[in-house]
C-alpha cells in the first residue's frame, strides 16, 4: 500500500515515525511519502517537506505567514493528487491537516487521523468536518473518546504514544551525559523553552532570570539543533548556563527540577518524574484571541488529563521572574515535589497500557486490506 503522511511538528515526527514502523510490520510492502522530519526519514520513504519549514504557532504568527501556508497547502494537494496514495495519514497539525483531509476525501482516498486536533478546547464545530472527511480517528487522551461520543462520532482510543516512544530511547548514564556536555556535578535546573523561533525569545529570558536565583544549581537549556547554536548564543552569557542540543530526554533524566513551555514537553517531563512548572507567553494579539476562543481551564497536558491543577501554570502576565522563582523554590523544598511524583504515578495509569502505534497501524491495515 502507498501511504501519504503529514506531521507538522517535532512531536508529530516522533509519533509518525513509530506509526510508520508499525505499519511496515503489518504491511511489509508499505511505501511512504511524507511531510515530517528526520525520524520519519530514518524509517524510509520520500520526505517531501521538513516540519521545520511548515511549523507556525499562534494566531498572529499564522496570519503573518498566511501566504506561505497557502502556498504549502497548494503544494501538498498537488503532490497528493500526483502520487495517488491508497491512504492519507494525518498526524495532529489541524489547521493544515483538516484542509488536506477534505481534499483527499474528495479524491476518494481513505483518510486516517492519528492524534486528534484539540477540538474539545476550541472550534468544536470542526467535529462536523472531521465526521465528514475522516474515515477513522485515533485519539490518545482518555477524555477524547467521551467528547466525540457526544457528537455521535465513533473514534478509537489507542492510549498515548509517548508510553511507547520513551522506552525506545537509549539514555546516557549520568557521568556520560555530564562529560559529553562539559557539565559539573551540581544539580540541574532544566529549561525547556519550546522549539519555535516565535516562542523561545518570549519565554527563555524569564526562565533564565529565575534560574539564576539558585546559585548552587547549574542551568541547562534544552536546545533544538534546527534552531542552531547562534540562536541560543545571546542567552548563554554565564558559565552556569549551558545548552544541550537534541538531548531533552537525557536532560530530564538528570534534572532536579524543570521549567517547561506548554505542549507535549509537560507530559514528557512528568513521565521522567521531574517536578515542573509550566511557563508560557505568546504575542498579546494571539493571547487575547485565544482567551476569547479557547474553552479550557488549563494549557498543560498533565492538568488537562487530571481535570485539575496538578502542576502550576504561569501564563502570559502571570509569567514573571518573581512568580517563577517562588514556584521553583516550592518544588525544590521537597514536599510539593513528593506529592507531584505520586500524582505522576497515577497519571501513567490514566494514559493506558501502551501500544498506541501498534494498535493504530493494525486498525489502518485492517481497514485498508478489507477494501483492497
Amino acid at each position: 500500500m502507498k501511504y501519504y503522511l503529514i506531521a507538522g511538528e517535532a512531536s508529530g515526527d516522533l509519533h509518525a515515525s513509530n506509526l510508520m514502523k508499525a505499519l511496515k510490520r503489518c504491511d511489509p510492502n508499505a511505501d511512504f511519502r511524507f511531510w515530517g522530519g528526520d525520524r520519519m526519514a530514518a524509517v524510509g520513504g520520500e520526505l517531501v517537506m521538513h516540519h521545520r519549514d511548515i511549523s507556525f504557532m499562534g494566531f498572529a504568527e499564522v496570519f503573518a505567514n498566511i501566504r506561505t501556508i497557502l502556498g504549502l497547502l497548494k503544494m501538498a494537494k498537488k503532490d497528493i493528487a500526483a502520487s495517488r496514495p491508497d491512504a492519507v495519514v494525518l498526524v495532529d497539525y489541524p489547521g493544515f491537516n483538516l484542509r488536506i483531509a477534505k481534499f483527499a476525501h474528495e479524491l476518494g482516498i481513505k483518510v486516517f487521523y492519528y492524534i486528534s486536533p484539540q477540538v474539545w478546547a476550541w472550534k468544536k464545530n470542526r467535529v462536523y468536518k472531521i465526521k465528514r472527511y475522516v474515515d477513522r480517528m485515533f485519539v490518545i487522551l482518555p477524555f477524547e473518546k467521551e467528547f466525540y461520543d457526544r457528537f455521535n462520532y465513533d473514534v478509537t482510543y489507542v492510549g498515548h504514544p509517548l508510553l511507547d516512544a520513551l522506552p525506545q530511547f537509549i539514555l546516557k548514564g549520568k557521568a556520560e551525559f555530564l562529560g559529553d556536555n562539559e557539565l559539573s556535578d551540581a544539580p540541574i535546573i532544566a529549561l525547556l523553552p519550546g522549539s519555535r523561533t516565535q516562542e523561545v525569545p518570549k519565554i527563555l529570558p524569564v526562565m533564565l532570570q529565575s534560574a539564576r536565583e539558585f546559585p548552587e544549581y547549574q542551568i541547562v537549556i534544552a536546545g533544538m539543533k534546527n534552531l542552531g547554536p547562534d540562536f541560543y548564543a545571546p542567552y548563554v552569557q554565564s558559565e552556569r548556563v549551558h545548552v544541550v542540543f537534541d538531548q531533552t530526554y537525557d536532560l530530564l533524566n538528570n534534572a532536579a527540577v524543570a521549567a517547561v513551555a506548554s505542549g507535549t514537553a509537560t507530559l514528557e517531563t512528568a513521565l521522567f518524574d521531574v517536578p515542573q512548572v509550566v511557563c508560557y507567553e505568546t504575542s498579546w494579539i494571539t493571547y487575547m484571541i485565544a482567551k476569547n476562543l479557547v474553552n479550557i481551564r488549563f494549557i498543560s497536558l498533565v492538568n488537562l488529563i487530571y481535570g485539575k491543577e496538578v502542576i502550576r501554570e504561569l501564563i502570559q502576565g502571570e509569567m514573571n521572574s518573581e512568580a517563577l522563582t517562588g514556584e521553583l523554590k516550592r518544588l525544590l523544598r521537597g514536599d510539593k515535589s513528593n506529592l507531584l511524583r505520586k500524582q505522576y504515578e497515577e497519571l501513567r495509569h490514566l494514559l493506558g497500557d501502551g501500544g498506541a502505534s501498534e494498535k493504530t497501524a493494525e486498525e489502518i491495515w485492517s481497514e485498508m486490506s478489507s477494501h483492497a
